[in-house]
């Protein structure tokens, strides 16, 4: 007997609802769109039509694995590798301290709404600081860049209502996901096209002509790592003609006469010769951008992969407030951010402070995000000796050999730790290195919220699943490895709605199941999980957050010049544009099939591509004397990888673009033609990072390409 489910997929972030059709209650046979659904009108994406390869595929993993002597796994249960592990990770912490166990959470955690939170509390139970994340691989920027120059209580404006949006190296119609203000994966070709239909204008910053950008009506086709030039550029020109919200920057806006002296030596020309775009289209954007009603400026994950991510970020910042881009008192917020606490948003800022003031790391004078340490700092903790060192490592839903930057010094961490635990539903480049493999219930196997569109739906929307198929095998949500662990070793988890239960002898209680967790971990959701239960897929325009008076108080401004941006502003100009050895750029490319390391592996999407292509324009591959299926070697300062070619009239010349996180570990066989390498192999961690948020340059790298007449195929 086949039955019809409601859910919603968590492949990416955009929480499609779909249809799942389960048959005799175990097994996944059809997922499609919901048409009902008033937000997204039956929108899924290619990933999630996939779920049931993902959930049914031969080689998933249905119980944990412990390591052998020799490298190999045998199978253990769920309660004796948690009792291995515990008794491990607790003599960790007497011999080196709480800072020596680490956890970090990847693409596939994030996936389950409880798994962060869980284990951030898990860290503070026992007085860990060493807790990393996804989100400081790829975009610290955002963040950071917010916390030093300030932000709007009440948020950008959106996009729904935008009378422009400028959007800086993403592109949501593949990625699903867009920045506040920008356009979001929730049905975001219909979106785009109701926008452009009610006159909203669009103007896109890529490298790539890509998806969004050939709708753009200005494409700024930027040479790669150059956005703080351009951005320079456009700040001038709003700034010079007094285009800018001048009443708005009286009362909210400190600094407007220094970043707009720190900007003077971006003329449009300057900008024009260091971006190669015509200084004319600069104008335009800038013009376009400064005199439209309503619409923010955002970025992705392109130009915070890039050098000077801080600074790009912070300048599109700095572009909002001065045109006064906020939503005022008596607006309606557009995300309903029923997961989060309080109903209203007040009109003022929220007062700069210190760009990293988490936890100090123990090398470069580097400081965390608040609540959480850089990922691209974590090797370099487990290596470096001394007090603090990291000693164990639980990778929750991640697979950092192929993610991290620097896969050599990458591979050396894990291989140096006392005890890498992974939590993953198949093997990666990085089970190898694992002393355990837990096996967790993916998504359509466990209750769910909607955590991180919450705050970005396009209207006020709230979305609940409960589990549409029985779990198979030994298998662990997220939640309960971290709770598991916390209950042996007598460390509290404590959440919003209250702490974790622990049995008598140490264990989670068999009564606490995924709902359980999900009251605990939102207890202080301005609309209680028992309502939001109730609504599954449903828009509530009378519970939007209104947007009311400053406090009286209130002192706080933006300060969209502090000395470091100006500084840096100073450095950019300057500097040279290019390096004759290394005369082209590699830039970070999303593909609608994969997310990060997950999806290549399922049979419906290999079908869209099996290798990380190396995407050349054509006139570059003319210059280079090869076609289409080539192969090319792919050198930056650092290392080289191996890309198959594909011509690419959408990449602008002189730019190579390829995905992140494929391929496999250093000694894997992985032929290039079908598995790709990796471009973290081009990276290094000592050189060019981030003053501030420790950012490796991951995209914009310097490289040189030449044909591979011998080698890999």
């Amino acid at each position: 007997m086949i039955e019809t489910r409601s859910s919603f997929c968590r492949i990416c972030h955009a929480a499609c609802p779909i249809l799942v059709d389960v048959e005799n209650g175990r097994r996944v046979v059809g997922v499609h769109g919901d048409r009902t659904d008033p937000l997204f009108e039956g929108y899924t994406c290619v990933k999630g039509r996939q779920l049931a390869d993902q959930i049914h595929h031969p080689d998933r993993l249905r119980g944990p694995l412990r390591r052998r002597s020799d490298g190999t796994f045998e199978a253990i249960s769920s309660t004796d590798a948690l009792d291995e592990i515990a008794a491990t990770i607790g003599r960790i912490v007497d011999e080196h301290g709480p800072r020596s166990v680490a956890s970090y959470t990847g693409t596939g955690g994030y996936q389950n709404s409880t798994s962060v939170p869980v284990a951030a509390a898990w860290h503070a139970g026992f007085g860990s600081p060493s807790f990393y994340t996804s989100v400081t691989i790829d975009q610290p920027a955002h963040r950071s860049a917010a916390l030093r120059m300030g932000s709007w209580e009440a948020g950008w404006h959106d996009f729904t209502s935008a009378d422009v949006s400028l959007a800086v190296g993403y592109n949501p119609l593949v990625s699903s996901y867009g920045p506040a203000g920008g356009l979001q994966g929730t049905n975001p070709f219909v979106a785009l096209r109701r926008a452009r239909e009610r006159g909203m204008r669009l103007v896109v910053v890529d490298p790539r002509r890509t998806e969004l950008a050939a709708n753009a009506d200005v494409h700024l086709q930027v040479r790669p790592g150059e956005d703080p030039a351009l951005l320079g550029a456009v700040l001038r020109h709003v700034l010079a003609n007094g285009l800018h919200d001048a009443d708005f920057c009286e009362q909210w806006v400190d600094g407007v006469d220094e970043l707009r002296a720190a900007v003077e030596p971006y003329t449009l020309d300057a900008a024009a010769e260091r971006c190669d775009v015509p200084a004319a289209d600069i104008a335009a954007a800038a013009e376009m951008f400064a005199t439209a009603g309503r619409g923010a400026a955002g970025t992705g994950t392109g130009p915070n992969m890039a050098p000077h991510s801080m600074l790009t970020e912070h300048l599109v910042l700095a572009l909002n407030a001065v045109c006064g881009r906020v939503n005022r008192v008596g607006e309606r917020l557009e995300s309903g951010g029923f997961l989060g606490p309080g109903d209203t948003r007040r009109a003022q800022v929220v007062a700069p402070g210190p760009a990293a003031p988490g936890a100090p790391h123990r090398m470069h004078g580097l400081a965390g995000q608040p609540g959480e340490m850089l990922t691209n700092r974590l090797p370099e903790e487990i290596l470096e000796p001394g007090d603090g060192q990291v000693r164990a490592l639980i990778v929750s839903g991640g697979n950092p050999v192929v993610a991290f930057p620097d896969q050599a010094l990458t591979e050396e961490a894990l291989r140096s730790l006392e005890l890498l635990v992974v939590i993953d539903h198949r093997h990666t480049a990085t089970t190898p290195f694992a002393d355990f493999v837990i096996a967790p219930r993916l998504s359509l196997e466990r209750a769910d919220v909607p955590h991180i569109m919450d705050r970005r739906f396009p209207a006020p929307y709230t979305n609940y699943t409960d589990a549409v198929v029985d779990a198979d095998g030994d298998l662990l949500a997220e939640w309960e490895v971290f709770a598991g662990i916390a209950a042996l070793l007598g460390t509290p988890i404590d959440l919003p709605g209250g702490r974790l239960p622990v049995t008598s002898d140490r264990r989670v209680p068999d009564d606490l199941d995924d709902d359980g967790v999900l009251d605990l971990v939102y207890g202080s959701a301005r609309m209680p999980m028992t309502e939001v239960r109730e609504h599954r897929g449903a828009v509530h325009p009378d519970r939007a957050v209104e947007v009311v008076d400053a406090d009286p108080g209130c002192e706080a401004r933006f300060a969209v010049a502090p000395a470091d941006v100006v500084s840096e502003l100073a450095d950019v100009v300057a500097q040279p544009l290019d390096d004759p050895d290394l005369p082209m750029r590699l830039v970070s490319r999303r593909l609608k099939h994969v997310v990060n390391s997950l999806g290549s592996e399922l049979p419906g999407l290999a079908r869209l591509g099996t290798t990380n292509h190396a995407h050349l324009h054509p006139d570059d591959m003319a210059q280079l004397g090869v076609v289409e299926g080539d192969l090319v070697r792919i050198e930056s300062a650092h290392g080289s990888i191996d890309g198959v070619v594909a011509s690419a009239e959408d990449v602008k010349c002189g730019v190579v673009s390829m995905a992140h996180a494929w391929g496999g570990a250093s000694g894997d066989p992985i032929p290039v033609r079908n598995g790709g390498m990796p471009t973290n192999r081009l990276v290094s961690l000592s050189d060019r990072f981030d003053p501030i948020t420790g950012m490796a340059v991951q995209s914009a790298i310097p490289v040189a390409v030449a044909a591979v007449t011998t080698g890999s195929a």
